[in-house]
């Protein structure tokens, strides 16, 4: 079993964090996740995971709501699809969480 583990500073004020195990070829968990600082404290603002056994997206509002979509895909797609996901829109994820 390999896990693998690592954070990028995406602008001054944003990170994105990853983690993932890859067991016998296959990837058995991940969680990646956009994350802003606000008021001298991270927060997440978008992340992807396998909690509950399933491949998922939670989406953070400022006041604390999260919306959960379901991913219809293995973890190896779910985990591709959210990499490329907030390597690519990471911006448009921020300002909206900042404008609230």
């Amino acid at each position: 079993m390999r896990e693998i583990e690592y954070e990028r500073q995406l602008d001054i004020n944003t990170r994105m964090r990853a983690q993932f195990r890859v067991a016998r070829g296959q990837v058995s968990r991940f969680t990646v996740q956009i994350e802003v600082l606000a008021k001298n404290q991270w927060k997440p603002v978008v992340r992807y995971d396998t909690a509950h056994r399933f491949a998922h997206c939670d989406l953070y509002e400022p006041g604390g709501q999260v919306i959960k979509t379901e991913l219809k895909m293995t973890f190896e797609e779910a985990l591709t699809h959210a990499l490329k996901d907030l390597r690519d829109n990471w911006e448009s994820y921020r300002d909206k969480f900042l404008k609230g």
